[in-house]
């Protein structure tokens, strides 16, 4: 099982402001399949193995349970174990404590009043104070015993042996939560084993987060139990209902944790590519897919995963502004609280009463917490409208989190803010995602947009130098030498070039050019150079395209489109950037720069033995001319043109070789270090 982040044990979490974000996640098991397949394959005949289970508080307090009240749990892997099933658990007599999980609570108690004998339920504070009046009265319908130890209508609960009558229908609110319902349905079986009769359920009144009761009846129907549904209604479980092992069921990825990463990518440029849920997915929350949609993202929806990219508000991009009813996917909503700050007008969540009756009472939470940001915030009984920050109106602050995780993965949204946000409690997320602010951090760039780059986060070391100096070789190999990244800047204006070209352009529309570069989807791997998954390292070492590169380059638009893209590859354990401005625009903060030069006859002759060896055919006069033209246009274009950082070592590398360059670059590391 994954273990918590080093971020669980500490009170708080500062994170600094940042600018754009990018990478692949992999999310943990959706918490709510994961406790309810506990529980079916607990109540199934034989034994089940289930993969990809989520590894978090709400779970382990499931497991614990299953396990006194006498069920085999065996670990078979990192996310899997298998569990043997029965229709009566072994232990009548049983004292559990549940922690703050509604998904372990709500259905225990109705499969244990159904089954009847001695159990007393039990929970954090919080829980005691989460009602669960409605579920009781529907058991109480049904001939069940349960006794209130505390305040009515709220755990914890003592439950005896009933006398179970399944005569009439059970009627049930679920305007409250859909968990009540849920739980009626996973232990209805119980009830029709014992009696020989169906079991009817009648809803009474509006169902809330009818997604959720869908993930139940399809988790049921995948152990070998079909419920006939009448509408949102009435429910009838048969007489002969009778839970099967599967054999093996694989839990999807949490698709309410999808919505944070979906809400990164929607306001940090992206592509954030979320693995373990998709088109397939049975899980509600993955509509949330289309409410960053609705406010300017694009999602790109694979069977397994979403792929997502949007506006940078950190450089001044608005999202757009919405009014909508979340009552389908209310925990995903919060996220959407959030990313109101960056939008063009106030938005309003409504139908969100549930938020009340959570963790915490996220009504208040959320209208509180967005205030310490600085916003404006207007609530009531099932409504939270909220109005955008301007970049002068945002106060660094301390979000309290409640002991309640959304709080706390949902505000680590505010961080492409201009100040920084420090999250309280930031161990709260365990109980659904103990490596949450782990993966999240790995995805950001930090920095403060207008403040001379972004904060470095790693140590670089630049390579700037004119064309065919030698730079992308020796930045290949002292990247290798110290086990960093390597930065080929070069190679995406090449590639903006071969976008170009691709286009149709022929290298005169700036604007065409700085689109097309905005939306680069590249990544360096094992020397290969891909752009949108294709290897395109052969074709934009041609001649035609390096010569469009030149004249790219000099393009303000353009540059100005890749810097982010450029200071992304920024990331630990370190990075060698090499280009024409690395030293003195993209990192002008870097402790160590190298501007490496070579007279042009020296350079137009690699030049031509590289292109022969390649076996393509090459003049030298022609090379020796073109190179002369591409210094006058690199040095002399007015933006970003190139020239050795103050600061920089000049190398000459006319009359070294490969190898006494890398070392002498290494010993100006050596020495310098990583101030």
């Amino acid at each position: 099982m994954h273990t918590s982040s080093a971020d669980a044990h500490e009170p708080s979490l500062r994170l600094e402001p940042a600018v754009h974000a990018r990478g692949s996640v992999t999310l943990p098991g959706s918490k709510s399949i994961s406790n309810r397949a506990l529980l079916l394959a607990a109540l199934a005949e034989g034994a089940t193995g289930l993969d990809g289970l989520l590894d978090s508080d709400d779970t382990r307090v499931m497991r614990a349970a299953l396990q006194a009240l006498g069920l085999s749990l065996r670990q078979t892997g990192e996310d899997s174990l298998s569990l043997d099933g029965a229709a009566d658990w072994p232990n009548t007599q049983a004292d559990l404590f549940l922690g703050n999980a509604g998904t372990a609570f709500r259905p225990l108690t109705a499969a244990l009043a159904m089954m009847g004998g001695d159990y007393r339920l039990s929970g954090v504070p919080r829980m005691h104070e989460r009602p669960i009046g409605d579920l009781v009265e529907a058991l109480r319908g049904l001939g069940c015993d349960i006794t209130y130890e505390g305040q009515e209508g709220y755990p914890p609960l003592r439950i005896g042996r009933g006398a179970l009558d399944v005569s009439r229908p059970v009627r049930v609110r679920g305007s409250v939560s859909s968990q009540f319902l849920t739980a009626l349905l996973m232990a209805a079986p119980i009830a029709a084993r014992r009696s020989g009769r169906d079991v009817v359920i009648e809803l009474d009144g509006p169902l809330i987060s009818k997604p959720y009761i869908l993930i139940t009846l399809n988790l049921m129907e995948r152990f070998g139990v079909r419920v006939r549904c009448e509408g949102w209604e009435r429910f009838t479980i048969p007489a002969d209902a009778r839970y099967r092992a599967p054999g093996r069921y694989r839990v999807e990825g949490d698709a309410s944790s999808a919505s944070y990463f979906l809400g990164l990518g929607a306001v940090a440029g992206g592509p954030i590519r979320i693995e373990g849920v998709g088109g397939n997915s049975i899980q509600g929350d993955v509509a949330f897919a289309e409410v960053v949609e609705a406010m300017g993202a694009q999602v790109e929806r694979e069977a397994d995963a979403l792929v997502v990219r949007g506006p940078a508000v950190a450089r001044g991009a608005r999202l757009k502004a919405f009014d909508r009813d979340f009552n389908l996917i209310p925990d995903a909503a919060m996220t959407a609280a959030v990313l109101a700050l960056y939008a063009d007008g106030p938005c309003r969540l409504r139908n969100i009463a549930s938020w009340r009756v959570k963790e915490t009472d996220r009504i208040d939470a959320m209208h509180a917490e967005l205030a310490r940001l600085g916003a404006r915030v207007e609530s009531d009984a099932d409504s939270l409208t909220v109005h955008p920050l301007p970049a002068e109106g945002w106060r660094a602050a301390e979000i309290r989190t409640y002991d309640d995780h959304r709080m706390a993965m949902c505000f680590s949204l505010a961080v492409f803010g201009p100040v920084p946000v420090t999250i309280l409690d930031p161990g709260c997320v365990s109980k659904t995602y103990p490596d949450y602010f782990t993966d999240f951090r790995r995805l950001l760039s930090i920095g403060r947009p207008g403040q001379g780059g972004p904060a470095r986060t790693a140590p670089i070391i630049t390579i700037d130098g004119p064309t065919a100096s030698g730079k992308g070789t020796i930045a290949q190999r002292v990247a290798q030498a110290l086990g960093w990244h390597v930065l080929d800047s070069g190679a995406l204006y090449r590639l903006t070039a071969l976008a170009v070209l691709r286009e149709g352009g022929d290298g005169t529309d700036e604007a065409q050019a700085a689109r097309l570069a905005r939306h680069l989807d590249v990544r360096f791997e094992d020397g290969t150079v891909f752009m949108d998954g294709e290897d395109v390292g052969s074709q934009i070492r041609q001649e035609a395209v390096g010569n469009l590169a030149s004249r790219v380059a000099a393009w303000p638009a353009v540059r100005e489109a890749l810097l982010a893209c450029q200071q992304d590859f920024c990331r630990a354990p370190g990075l060698v950037a090499d280009g024409r401005d690395m030293g003195t625009v993209v990192f002008p903060d870097a402790p160590l720069k190298i501007f490496l030069d070579a007279g042009v006859e020296v350079r137009a002759q690699r030049r031509h033995k590289q292109l022969k060896d390649k076996g393509f055919s090459a003049n030298l006069d022609d090379l020796l001319k073109d190179l002369r033209a591409r210094d006058a246009r690199d040095r002399g274009r007015a933006h970003a043109p190139l020239v050795a950082a103050a600061d920089a070592v000049t190398v000459d590398s006319s009359h070294q070789g490969i190898d006494d360059v890398v070392r002498q670059v290494l010993d100006l590391w050596s020495a310098r270090g990583p101030a």
